[in-house]
């Protein structure tokens, strides 16, 4: 991982890169390292992580392996809202729609579960602004070409290009395609909270 923010507090140094241990059990005594998959042998990584310093003297529980990420070809067997084109009643949700990540997955379970419940009442629910980071992964999984189509964590690039009069850093751009997703998000949100309140007065 990059080591940002993170100098070495006996040297001050910026280290080439740090590694993240995530605490597996209450008691402490087991830990991940986190984005460790690879094809390495198990003898190999074993010799590999034990040049990492204060990982000498490890004792490894278990090693890490490759693991697969099914998902489906979204822009070829999904419309804009989810459904299945050959099986409308039927919405992808999360991970297996080709979105990459746990906060995207939730949002795209979030999206599937709205889409879902206006279908139900014979409503549709408008997609949220390409502006948004909702609306960036809702585009990315309808209008990428279905040839080349892999799953996508949330960024910058998926975002609609700022109308630039002039030139930005790009600190400074990415706050104004932040600003401008703030600005869009209540047209979209409001309508549906107003609509769920209604819906759950007695």
């Amino acid at each position: 991982m990059k080591p940002v923010g993170l100098p070495d507090p006996r040297t001050g140094k910026i280290p080439h890169a740090v590694i993240q241990l995530r605490q597996d059990n209450r008691h402490a005594s087991l830990y991940n390292l986190v984005g460790f998959q690879t094809r390495l042998t198990y003898p190999e990584q074993q010799r590999i992580f034990r040049t990492i310093p204060g990982l000498q003297n490890a004792r490894f529980a278990r090693l890490g392996s490759m693991h697969r990420n099914t998902f489906i070809n979204a822009p070829a067997c999904l419309d804009q809202n989810l459904q299945f084109k050959k099986a409308p009643h039927i919405f992808a949700a999360g991970q297996i729609s080709g979105v990459e990540g746990y906060v995207e997955s939730a949002a795209c379970g979030l999206l599937a579960g709205l889409f879902a419940s206006y279908r139900l009442r014979g409503e549709t629910l408008p997609r949220p602004p390409a502006e948004t980071a909702l609306g960036a992964l809702l585009t990315h999984l309808s209008a990428t070409d279905a040839k080349n189509f892999q799953p996508m964590n949330v960024n910058y690039g998926l975002f609609p290009p700022l109308e630039l009069q002039r030139k930005m850093k790009r600190a400074d751009r990415r706050l104004a395609m932040a600003d401008r997703a703030l600005a869009a998000l209540p047209t979209w949100w409001e309508p549906i909270a107003a609509n769920r309140k209604q819906t759950d007065e007695p």
